[in-house]
């Protein structure tokens, strides 16, 4: 089944680790078969990686779009989770769900569930005080 995307004015989205950027009026992409792809609004920089769950969600997103490197992205993504896991016990169902995924390789899908890791680490921040 074909994805169909409208790609606004000034949107980047990155496809197959290239990253593309509509510089004209909206524009509506039809993808007709299977590409990595990631939109401007999901994608985390260095610099946001500021706390462990979003240093988590950095490495499965390099292991998703630079399949060159994926072994050694998902190496440093299946240590953090794990040294996560140490430290906050009570992340085990959310952290077995987006392990599960990465490891039937569906890690757009891990990735989607990554965004819960990082809500909950936010929840368990604020008790500690």
């Amino acid at each position: 089944m074909p994805l169909k995307l409208s790609l606004p004015r000034g949107e980047k989205l990155v496809v197959n680790g290239a990253v593309i950027k509509n510089d004209g009026p909206d524009v509506n992409l039809v993808f007709e078969n299977q590409a990595h792809i990631m939109r401007q609004k999901d994608i985390m920089t260095l610099d946001e990686a500021s706390s462990p769950a979003r240093c988590i969600y950095l490495a499965l997103q390099c292991a998703y779009m630079f399949s060159d490197r994926r072994d050694e992205h998902m190496q440093e993504f299946e240590s953090l989770l794990s040294e996560f896991c140490k430290a906050a016990p009570s992340s085990d169902p959310i952290a077995e769900k987006i392990k599960q995924l990465a490891q039937d390789g569906d890690l757009y899908a891990a990735l989607k569930a990554c965004r819960d890791l990082i809500e909950y680490e936010g929840e368990i921040l604020q008790h500690v005080k």
